[in-house]
């Protein structure tokens, strides 16, 4: 399980979604190394983590590989920072060790039973051609780089660098896996994780949290907002009215600044 660790200070882990990796966070990492220890983990299947084409690429395994992460580097005061599949991953890790939680930051996630599916997804999650589709024509990470943003246009340094890790069949199993991992049906294997994960936000309620979202998202959209609001009816909100999905690429400095600015309220 590959991983990013620059600074030091007080830990700043975050956390990707799919189909992203650290690289998501890299003006992030650079911004607050000075001043904390900016530490990016790759999911396993990920960026550059290794991508075992057997494996249970479940919400209970990523979320054990991150706990053991945190054990492994001795992670305490934590601020998270999490993005997509991130959120349900992160605070389904936070929940268990909240001793060692001092703040959240929330950036266009979920981490609930999902209220809805877009039907560009669910089309992607029939079992031979969604993942035909995934696998061997790029048809998750490849329009992603268009669809998640709505403010600007991505770089060719940034477009190139978010489908590095993803370029052939093998290389997008855990891609093809996140999207099968979303428990829309009561019997899904990963429901009542994704259940618990709601259940634990309770004892987080007392950390200081933020919620950074980018209202033109289309897929964690303002309904997922609004359902953290209730939640966490004290946490900062920063809403941006023209940003998509990639909130970290479509609106950097905002997002930048007001993580700078939490960071500094919780020191």
């Amino acid at each position: 399980m590959h991983y990013i660790d620059q600074g030091a200070g007080e830990p700043v882990l975050m956390v990707h979604g799919n189909p992203t990796w650290s690289f998501y966070y890299r003006h992030l990492i650079q911004a607050i190394s000075e001043t904390h220890r900016a530490v990016a983990v790759d999911h396993v299947g990920c960026g550059l983590s290794d991508k075992p084409q057997s494996y249970a690429y479940t919400l209970a395994q990523h979320t054990d590989n991150l706990l053991e992460l945190i054990e492994s580097l001795g992670l305490s005061s934590i601020h998270l920072v999490l993005h997509d599949w991130g959120g349900a991953i992160g605070l389904g890790a936070a929940a268990k060790i909240k001793d060692r939680v001092k703040s959240l930051t929330l950036l266009n996630t979920g981490a609930f039973p999902p209220p809805y599916i877009p039907w560009r997804i669910y089309a992607l999650r029939a079992p031979m051609l969604g993942t035909i589709g995934i696998r061997a024509f790029n048809l998750f990470a490849g329009p992603a780089i268009k669809m998640a943003m709505s403010r600007r246009k991505l770089s060719s340094v940034a477009k190139a660098g978010l489908l590095a890790p993803y370029r052939s069949w093998t290389q997008r199993v855990a891609v093809n896996a996140f999207v099968k991992d979303i428990p829309f049906s009561r019997n899904h294997r990963s429901r009542k994780a994704l259940e618990d994960v709601e259940s634990g936000l309770a004892s987080l309620a007392d950390k200081p949290v933020q919620l950074i979202w980018g209202m033109k998202d289309w897929c964690f959209n303002t309904v997922c907002l609004e359902r953290f609001k209730q939640h966490f009816p004290d946490a900062r909100s920063l809403e941006i009215s023209d940003a998509g999905h990639y909130v970290m690429e479509d609106a950097r400095d905002e997002v930048i600044q007001g993580i700078q600015h939490f960071l500094g309220l919780q020191t």
